[in-house]
């Protein structure tokens, strides 16, 4: 394996690991996960919203400046696919329907997927940055295999079929994300990755309060509210995590090292020729 692919490779193979421990301990328990997946449901738009809020969208506007277009476009975007599957696949009587579990998996995907991008990037900056990056995304990776499985049950899918789409949402698609990234990272500059978290955050921001919240209105107040302040505590808790801030540092080095393919005042701009 070339040099460039092992470290963001490796850090995106140990994010797949325990997103699949946090998959295997609720596989374990598959009847229980089901009969709460509602609760799951709830915490995860909590703690989704949260992050998007306070993590994922910050550094969206601070790589992009056209965050908030590719924000909207990720929102109304996942707006957009939510019912195209509800129309392509219409509720029959007896059988959930398929986008309850569809959009919020596609959303999952994607946002882990761009985790693995920023792997291989962070590790081109520097090796330190790159751990940084690393083990403040893998702080979350737990919570979203448990996620995943979840939202599956909720639709009505059986326990093995659950395990192998969350697997490959939640988990394969980080390793993936880095893998086809790292060979291309010196072209993806900062406004390319910020319009990419900006989506990320969108389509993240539309699941958690539509899809995801949608059993707040047949769960008793107390239980539904009460799993959608665990969600956002839990979120809080990774932010405020020691490493997170190392995970922010990380993404300045990226700043930094975009400015750095800028043509010096001793060096021809050609791109004005």
């Amino acid at each position: 394996m070339p040099s460039y692919l092992q470290a963001p490779v490796f850090f995106g193979l140990i994010a797949a690991f325990v997103t699949t421990i946090g998959l295997v301990i609720v596989a374990q328990r598959a009847p229980w996960t089901e009969r709460n997946a509602s609760i799951f449901g709830l915490a995860a738009a909590g703690m989704l919203a949260t992050l998007a809020f306070l993590h994922i969208i910050p550094e969206a506007f601070h790589l992009s400046r056209q965050a908030p277009i590719w924000l909207a476009t990720g929102f109304f975007g996942g707006l957009l696919l939510h019912n195209a599957v509800a129309l392509l696949f219409p509720e029959r009587p007896g059988r959930k329907p398929v986008n309850v579990a569809f959009t919020p998996i596609i959303a999952i995907a994607f946002h882990s997927f761009i985790d693995g991008i920023i792997y291989s990037v962070t590790f081109a900056n520097s090796f330190e940055s790159g751990v940084y990056a690393s083990l403040g995304l893998i702080l979350h990776e737990f919570p979203e295999g448990v996620i995943a499985f979840a939202i599956m049950k909720r639709a009505g899918v059986s326990n093995m079929k659950s395990f192998w789409i969350a697997f490959l949402a939640a988990a394969a698609t980080t390793p993936a994300g880095a893998l086809v990234s790292a060979p291309i990272m010196f072209m993806l500059e900062q406004e390319t990755l910020g319009a990419l978290f900006a989506m990320s955050a969108g389509l993240l921001l539309f699941v958690a309060t539509g899809p995801l919240m949608a059993p707040l209105k047949e769960t008793k107040p107390a239980r539904g509210l009460g799993a959608v302040g665990a969600g956002v505590f839990a979120a809080m808790l990774i932010f405020l995590a020691p490493i997170h801030s190392g995970h922010n540092h990380a993404m300045d080095t990226l700043h930094d090292h975009d400015h750095d393919h800028a043509p010096s005042a001793d060096q021809p701009d050609f791109s004005q020729m």
